[in-house]
């Protein structure tokens, strides 16, 4: 029986985290009856995850602004992150808490829940890959949190089944979409414009690459660059935009490269208003980013992902991603394709949306009301 709002507590500390949480939080403020969202954000010295609060308006109400990263590496983290929490939960007192993906913020959140005897609710659940070292930490740090967490939000049938295979309870396992396709369709605008592609020929066709994982810094990002580079030399109606964090070896790398090449475009990170409209408008998306395989089917745009394995194998189930890792005869053969071969190109930006229909945040709040309403 509901008394009051509830007191929901939400950990994160990406960018990614805040996008996709962002709009089960707003959907709980306009029912300030039913839910109050208590929102603890770690690694604000993160320069993306700074950007991506002030424009998702989301205000902490509890900062931990000091990194929690040191020479232990994600142990010293975990153990950092576990030790700030449990002073929060202490001094919050809530009634749930929300965890999302499979980050160490996640696993922390999730161990605290459990200690604290709090239910325990994992946004994206049962996301799998089957290899505990690919990705690493991330696989066996979603594992861990499946096997803590009371509500099980899933974003696809496929998802789900993994969970039901493990022997959780099909009671607590609900199919919802993934919440980033909300952000999708919250944040696009029919009349977004930019510099940059006002700047660009009507009759050229731009790609948008971005690189972020830790695994591809270093040779794997360079074999991409220059592969990227002779896409664009070889292609005269084709533009690239780089949107690259601000690291001095990714600079680096790109300078090295890039330099020279006018259809190249270095930019800064991108605030999640302009890369989406920027990605809506382009003609193809290349990244190592799980996150930009969810929305772009929202977008109908083709992805290539620069990585060896997924954990969403329903984007390449249902044709709207490909996988070619970073070898570079892979990527310059799908890059050809999609280039010059009208219909795989129509046939991957029409492909089927397998990650909802940008309302998962509203199912996800009514199941948690009625989670409350059941006790």
């Amino acid at each position: 029986m509901l008394l009051g709002p509830l007191k929901i507590m939400f950990f994160l500390g990406t960018r990614a985290e805040a996008i996709k949480l962002a709009p089960i939080i707003s959907a709980m403020r306009h029912r300030p009856e039913t839910f109050k969202p208590v929102l603890i954000v770690s690694s604000t010295h993160s320069p993306l995850l700074q950007q991506a609060l002030r424009f998702l308006r989301l205000q902490p109400d509890f900062d931990l602004q000091a990194p929690v990263m040191g020479d232990g590496g994600d142990l010293e983290a975990l153990g950092n992150m576990m030790h700030n929490f449990n002073n929060v939960i202490n001094a919050a007192q809530p009634d749930m808490m929300v965890v999302i993906g499979d980050t160490t913020i996640t696993l922390a959140g999730s161990l605290c829940a459990f200690y604290h005897r709090l239910p325990l609710a994992h946004v994206e659940a049962g996301l799998r890959t089957h290899d505990k070292a690919h990705p690493f930490p991330d696989e066996m740090q979603r594992q861990l949190t499946d096997v803590l967490a009371d509500l099980y939000f899933a974003p696809t049938q496929h998802a789900a089944h993994n969970l039901l295979q493990e022997h959780h309870q099909a009671e607590q396992v609900f199919v919802t979409g993934n919440p980033v396709v909300d952000s999708v369709r919250l944040n696009l605008r029919d009349d977004y414009r930019s510099p940059l592609l006002d700047s660009l020929p009507a009759d050229h066709r731009l790609i948008l690459l971005t690189m972020q994982r830790l695994e591809n810094r270093g040779e794997p990002m360079e074999r991409v660059f220059r592969t990227m580079r002779d896409i664009v030399e070889t292609n005269p109606d084709v533009e690239l935009l780089c949107p690259l964090y601000p690291a001095d070896d990714v600079m680096s790398l790109a300078d090295q490269v890039f330099t020279g090449c006018a259809r190249v475009h270095v930019v800064s990170p991108m605030n999640l208003g302009e890369y989406l409209n920027t990605a809506a408008r382009s003609y193809l998306l290349v990244t190592d980013s799980a996150g930009v395989v969810e929305e772009a089917p929202a977008l109908h745009k083709p992805v290539l992902l620069l990585r060896e394995k997924t954990e969403r194998p329903e984007a390449i189930i249902a044709g709207c991603a490909q996988v070619v890792g970073t070898d570079p005869t892979t990527i310059q053969q799908a890059a050809f394709d999609l280039l010059h071969n009208k219909r795989s190109y129509k046939k991957m930006a029409a492909a089927p949306n397998p990650f909802g229909d940008g309302f998962a945040a509203d199912r996800i709040i009514n199941l948690i009301s009625h989670y409350f309403t059941k006790k």
